[in-house]
Order: structure tokens, then sequence, then C-alpha cells
């Protein structure tokens, strides 16, 4: 399908219509960020939510000088949690390690547990090592998906140190935490690593079982044996 031309996009962004503002800004995704940006602006407060998600999406991918500003203040002070949840997740899209202090306080202080799964994805984005502490708490959620986040962003940080506290979670009933601790491992080169690596290789569910093998073959590329 040929994309729309920049001209009926900026026309139909300003459409009643919002199955055409919709379409508008799906199709900004051919454009340059330079071209995008600010007609991304024009529907960061559309009526329809579902419009304002894909604009605070399309932040992160099509980032100008204001991205960076305006996704913070969403994230810190929009009031509906899923725009939230979209403005972390945006800003680990951007890698900005200007973002590590607002989203480290989201997973602390947001209400809301989306918000706070997003937070912890994105800052395994930026693979801050500042985020160590908040995630190891965020590995105390009773949210499963928390759980899986800061599991899988513990890895990209390559926090060694969390080691002995991840492989609690080698038996748990969850089979994606079992699958994003076997990812994690890879990153973290102990023999720890390596001897939960050869359980979770023999795990009944396959992706996890496949996980290991990876993370088994990537630590055989350190200097452990």
């Amino acid at each position: 399908m040929t994309p729309m031309s920049l001209e009926q996009i900026a026309a139909d962004i300003e459409s009643e219509q919002s199955s055409k503002r919709m379409v508008a800004l799906a199709n900004l995704r051919h454009y340059s960020a330079e071209e995008a940006a600010p007609l991304i602006k024009k529907v960061l407060d559309d009526d329809n939510l579902q419009i304002r998600s894909m604009a605070v999406f399309a932040l992160g991918v099509k980032p100008n000088d204001e991205s960076y500003p305006t996704l913070v203040k969403l994230l810190e002070g929009d009031p509906d949690y899923g725009i939230r949840a979209d403005a972390a997740g945006a800003l680990g899209y951007l890698e900005d390690p200007r973002a590590f202090e607002a989203l480290n306080r989201s997973i602390y202080e947001d209400v809301d547990w989306l918000v706070r799964f997003s937070a912890a994805v994105a800052l395994g984005n930026l693979k801050d090592p500042r985020a160590y502490d908040a995630l190891m708490e965020a590995l105390d959620s009773p949210e499963v998906v928390i759980q899986q986040a800061a599991i899988a962003a513990l890895g990209e940080i390559k926090a060694i140190n969390s080691v002995d506290k991840i492989l609690t979670f080698a038996q748990a009933e969850d089979w994606l935490v079992r699958q994003r601790l076997a990812e994690a491992l890879g990153q973290m080169p102990t023999e720890k690593s390596l001897s939960a690596l050869r359980y979770l290789a023999k795990d009944d569910h396959r992706h996890v079982a496949a996980a290991a093998v990876i993370s088994l073959q990537r630590l055989a590329k350190t200097d452990l044996t």
C-alpha cells in the first residue's frame, strides 16, 4: 500500500473523524522524526484515548528535542495510567539516560502495576546500573509480570550481584518467569548461572529450555567453562 503523502497526513490529523486521525498517525512511520514529530504533537491531547496512546508511543519512535521532556511530563502527571505506561515505554525506546530518575521514581511511587511494569522494562532498555535497587525491590512485587520485567531488566544491566536473588525463581510456576530468568542468566557469567542454566535447559517448557540453551552457548564464549 502506498504511504499517504505528508500533506494528506497533515490534513487528516486535523480531521473530526477519529478513524482518519488514527490512520494519519499510523502513516507517519514512513517519515523522518523531523517530519513526523510536529504532527504527532497535534494529537497528544486527543479526545480518543487510543490515538493518544499511539501518539505517546510514536514520540519514542520518532523523537525530536521535545520528546524527552514531554514524555517525562506525561509519565509523572497524566491522570490516565495507560498513558503513563505508554510514556514509560516510549522513554525506554528513546534510550535517553536522562530518563533514569523519572523511571526509577515510577517503580517506587506509581500506584498502578502497569506503569511500574513499563518502567521496569524501560530501565532495562536504558541499561543503567543505577536501576539495580529498584529492580531488586520489584522482584518482590505480587504482580508476576513485574517480576518478569525486573528479572529481564537485571539481565540487561548485567547485575551479577542479583544472581542469588533471581535464582529463587528457577522453579516459579509461571513459565515466562523461568524463561526471563534463563535469558537474564546468559548475561551474568558466574558459576551459579551456569549451574542454573543447565537445570533450566531440562525444563518441561520448550521455550524455557531453548532460552537456557542459548544462554549456555553465550556463556561458553566467556571465560567460564
